[in-house]
């Protein structure tokens, strides 16, 4: 028998004109990852406030988990760094609205970076078993660290304070934002896992048990813990009510140069709380226990300035309550960002001096260096404030309350310790003015509504133009201004005295979170190990 020779079929040839067709689909699939990544990421900031979108952040994380999944740490920096621009560009955007585009872009090309190192890690941890929950925590963990580092950190954008209208909202309650945030990117993630494990399925006919079990929990958990915490919202009044007023007095112009009207401030506050006195002296109002003024309300000392003295004076008497006053005020060459418990009758007594300050804003770091670049950039901060070292609790007609100044709302520790040291009621007074009618002052409204259920307190926000407002226990807002209209705000509201779980465990949460990131990435790196050494790998089963 004579062998014969098969033919060997030759490769297909492309006719010239299917080359560039082939080209744009292998180009296409190239980009998709990184265009999937930072449309993700803007998803994720539609699901921020003002807009009440908050279930948008699900399918966000789970097209970022899509973007990440078995990726190259080189290539998954480079998309988380795509899903951080996608999301904090427009979430920042205020920053720049009276200085101009560099400073906004600045700031977020370095937030940007925590976010692309959470992407390499979310990368190295998707080749686990379990894999939703090392990447929440992951995620969790770059958010500690962005709130801490540089200057004292920036917390703006963690997760949870965009699901103030969410089903998540109780957990805030039991741990807190890093509970919350974790509880949304946990179910992001496990509806990823559900939905690619779904098509594996129906492609190979095959389920396996034990990571849809793992998907399944991951995306049913979360949303059966926050139901499961609603016993611990509550708007109860356990110390009895108090009768609050929070002026909004209005500034003459918005931006920068509000601060050059400093003294039609303090009068627009003053009007405002004497036309709120002949309200109640008409029976048009409630009396108020205590009234509550805003940051910069009074940006003219009144311990050096007796004609600013004279007008807060004036304003007490005439509405018959202390009134917690926002002043600057210089202590012994120092400039202070001071809360001034203002008393009808005795005038000016305890202080609260801000102790999370601003970077850029209230101080500069690195002046001389920024001043050697830039001369404009350091007669912006002319004269750095100082921080104040104490928790602000005033003791107004028997009510504790805790004080916030602006900022300090974003950060965990800032509000907590008022809580701690006995506040039944948290003010969070603030000065939005610089950042005209932008998406600011709706994000920095979330915040203390996530603050109201973290801690079960009321909580007040008195702003110089809006949006001022009151807000329960339970995260409802009651009462609320417009924007750059003088107004106030009365209302009878719940004192509170216990404590939530989030309260008592405080940073404790967060911690073990960090851990469990940490533990993750140590077992991504030591399966990773075993990989090269040629051993066996641990793998998703």
């Amino acid at each position: 028998m004579t062998a014969t020779a098969t033919p060997v079929d030759e490769p297909e040839q492309l006719e010239p004109q299917d080359r560039p067709v082939s080209r744009m689909v292998r180009l296409a699939r190239r980009l998709l990852p990184a265009a999937a990544a930072a449309l993700s990421g803007v998803l994720l900031y539609v699901s921020f406030p003002p807009r009440t979108l908050w279930w948008l952040a699900l399918p966000a994380f789970a097209i970022l988990a899509w973007c990440l999944h078995g990726r190259t740490w080189k290539a998954a920096l480079g998309l988380g760094y795509l899903f951080g621009l996608g999301f904090l560009l427009p979430l920042l955007v205020w920053t720049g609205v009276e200085v101009g585009p560099g400073p906004w872009l600045a700031l977020v090309v370095i937030e940007a970076v925590y976010v692309a190192l959470v992407g390499a890690g979310i990368a190295a941890v998707s080749k686990l078993p379990g894999r939703p929950l090392w990447a929440a925590a992951l995620w969790i963990a770059g958010e500690a660290a962005r709130a801490r580092v540089p200057f004292g950190g920036f917390p703006w954008g963690k997760i949870a304070f965009g699901q103030a209208d969410g089903v998540f909202l109780p957990l805030a309650a039991v741990g807190g934002t890093p509970v919350l945030g974790f509880a949304v990117v946990l179910c992001g993630f496990g509806l990823y896992e559900t939905v690619r494990l779904g098509v594996e399925a129906r492609r190979t006919r095959v389920v396996r048990r034990g990571p849809a079990t793992v998907a399944l929990l991951a995306l049913l958990l979360p949303v059966a813990g926050a139901f499961a915490a609603r016993p611990l919202v509550s708007d109860s009044a356990e110390d009895g009510t108090a009768t609050v007023a929070v002026i909004q007095g209005n500034v003459p112009r918005a931006g920068l140069d509000f601060n050059s009207q400093r003294r039609a401030v303090l009068d627009h506050h003053a009007r405002e709380t004497e036309r709120l006195a002949a309200r109640v002296k008409a029976g048009k109002a409630a009396q108020p226990d205590f009234v509550l003024w805003p940051e910069n309300s009074s940006d003219i000392d009144p311990f050096r300035n007796p004609d600013a003295y004279a007008v807060i004076d004036k304003a007490a008497r005439a509405i018959g309550a202390p009134i917690s006053v926002g002043g600057v005020v210089e202590k012994d060459g120092k400039l202070y960002n001071e809360q001034i418990l203002w008393d009808p009758v005795k005038g000016p007594g305890a202080t609260y001096d801000k102790r999370q300050v601003q970077p850029f804003g209230e101080y500069l770091p690195m002046r001389s260096l920024l001043g050697a670049v830039n001369e404009n950039w350091t007669s912006m901060v002319r004269q750095d404030f100082s921080r104040g070292d104490k928790p602000g609790v005033f003791t107004m007609a028997g009510t504790e309350v805790g004080l916030a100044t602006c900022y300090e709302a974003a950060f965990d520790w800032a509000v907590r310790d008022t809580v701690t040291h006995g506040a039944q009621l948290i003010s969070v007074p603030s000065n939005n003015a610089t950042f005209d009618r932008s998406e600011m002052t709706y994000q920095q409204l979330a915040m203390s509504r996530i603050r109201a259920v973290e801690h079960s307190r009321t909580v007040t926000v008195p702003v110089t133009s809006g949006v001022s407002a009151m807000i329960m226990p339970d995260g409802r807002i009651t009462q609320r201004t417009g924007m750059f209209v003088a107004d106030s705000l009365v209302q009878k509201v719940p004192l509170r005295s216990s404590e939530t779980p989030a309260t008592r465990f405080g940073i404790a949460p967060e911690m073990v979170l960090v851990l469990i990131a940490a533990g993750g990435l140590g077992r991504a790196v030591t399966s990773a190990a075993r990989a090269r050494r040629g051993g066996p790998r641990e793998t998703a089963r």
